[in-house]
C-alpha cells in the first residue's frame, strides 16, 4: 500500500523527549515499511522518519490561513496515486479530502471534538471515513456517530529490558510533566507516608500555573535522597529508570486517554499503581500488572502489597496487548478494511 500519514507539525517524528503521539508515528512507520508499505510522512521539517518527507508548517496559534494552506498541501493526496490517508493531527487538515473516496483514517489520541467528529461524517464520502481512538475510553465519547476502532498505543518492546526482581528497597518512581493532574504530589505524599523513595522525572511545562505547582508543592519535598528529581529523560534514562523501580506511580486526577508511560513500564516488568481514570483500567489489571485505586487507602495498599504483582507477567501483557507489531497489524488490518469498501 501507498499510505500518507499526516501528523501536526510542531514536533518531530521522533521527537527528541516528549511527544507521545509523534512517538507512536515513528513506531507505526518503521513496522508498516517492515510490512513493505510504501510511506510518505507530512510532518516538521526536522523529521527523521526513515521514509519520504512532506514537511510543513503551521503558527502555534493556529488559524483559518494556516488551514487553507495546508489543506491546499493535502489535497494534492487525492492525485498522488496514494492508496489511502492517516492523520493523526487536525482533522481540519484534511477538509478538503473529505469529499474525495479515497479512504480516510482519523486517529484520536486525546478527547475528540465531537461536533467536528458529527460534521466530518455527514460531508465525507461514503465508506471513505474511519476513526480510531486509543483506548475504549475515548471511543465511548464518539461511537454514537461514527465508525470507529480502539487500537491501543504500544511500544517497540525489544526497545525495553525486563526485570524479574528488584530489591524490596528500590524506589518508585513518577514519569511525567510536572502538573497538577497527573498527580505528581499525590506521589510524593504516598512515598513520604509509606517510608518509601521516589525518584520524580519529566518536564516542567513553562505556564507559570505548572511552574507555580512545582515550586510550592514538589520542590519543597526533594532531598535528593527519600524523593529526587533528575529532570527529562531519553529512551536510554527511561528504561533504565523504569526496570529498577519497585512500580511507576500514576496518581493521575483526569482521565488518562492511554499514557505510553503505563506500556513502558510493564515492557520492563514494572507494575504500575494507578487511579481508576480514563484508560488506566484498561493497561493495568488490578491485581495481576499493577493496582488500580479508587482512593487514596488503596494507593497506599498497592504500595504495600507491590511485591505480590509478578514482573514477568507485566511483560507478557505488555508484549501481547502493547507491543508495536500488535499496533500496527491493527492498523493494517483497518487499511484493508476501508480498501476493501
Amino acid at each position: 500500500m501507498k499510505i500518507a500519514i499526516i501528523v501536526n507539525p510542531l514536533i518531530p517524528v521522533p521527537p527528541k523527549q516528549y511527544g507521545g503521539i509523534e512517538r507512536i508515528v515513528f513506531m507505526l512507520i518503521q513496522e508498516l515499511q517492515q510490512y513493505g508499505h510504501d510511506i510518505t510522512l507530512f510532518a516538521n521539517e526536522n523529521s527523521e522518519a526513515g521514509c519520504q518527507l512532506v514537511p510543513y508548517r503551521e503558527h502555534e496559534n493556529y488559524g483559518l490561513q494556516d488551514m487553507l494552506k495546508i489543506n491546499l498541501l493535502t489535497s494534492k493526496i487525492a492525485y498522488q496515486h496514494f492508496d489511502l490517508v492517516h492523520t493523526f493531527g487536525r482533522m481540519s487538515n484534511i477538509a478538503w479530502l473529505m469529499f474525495s473516496k479515497l479512504p480516510k483514517i482519523v486517529s484520536y489520541q486525546l478527547p475528540p471534538t465531537i461536533s467536528q467528529v458529527i460534521k466530518a461524517s455527514k460531508i465525507a464520502r461514503k465508506h471513505s471515513l474511519y476513526f480510531t481512538a486509543c483506548s475504549n475510553y475515548i471511543a465511548r465519547q464518539i461511537n454514537d456517530h461514527c465508525h470507529v476502532t480502539t487500537i491501543y498505543n504500544g511500544v517497540n518492546i525489544n526497545d525495553y529490558q525486563v526485570n524479574s526482581t528488584v530489591d524490596a528497597d528500590a524506589p518508585f518512581v513518577f514519569l511525567g510533566r510536572i502538573q497538577k493532574e497527573k498527580g505528581t504530589a499525590i506521589a510524593i505524599k504516598l512515598v513520604i507516608e509509606t517510608n518509601s523513595k521516589l525518584i520524580i522525572a519529566g518536564n516542567i511545562p513553562v505556564e507559570k500555573l505548572h511552574q507555580e505547582y512545582f515550586y510550592s508543592e514538589v520542590k519543597p519535598y526533594i532531598d535528593n535522597d527519600q524523593i529526587r528529581y533528575i529532570g527529562p529523560v531519553d529512551d536510554q534514562q527511561k528504561n533504565q529508570l523504569l526496570r529498577n523501580a519497585q512500580a511507576l506511580l500514576m496518581p493521575v486526577t483526569w482521565d488518562e486517554p492511554f499514557g505510553i508511560v503505563m506500556a513502558e513500564a510493564l515492557a520492563c516488568g514494572t507494575p504500575v499503581i494507578g487511579y481508576n481514570r480514563g484508560a488506566i483500567p484498561e493497561v493495568v489489571t488490578d491485581g495481576i500488572n499493577g493496582y488500580v485505586c479508587n482512593n487514596e487507602q488503596e494507593l497506599l495498599s498497592g504500595i504495600h502489597n507491590i511485591g505480590k504483582i509478578n514482573r514477568l507477567n507485566c511483560r507478557r501483557i505488555a508484549e501481547e496487548k502493547f507491543s508495536a507489531d500488535v499496533l500496527a497489524r491493527q492498523y493494517e488490518n483497518l487499511y484493508q478494511l476501508a480498501l476493501s469498501k
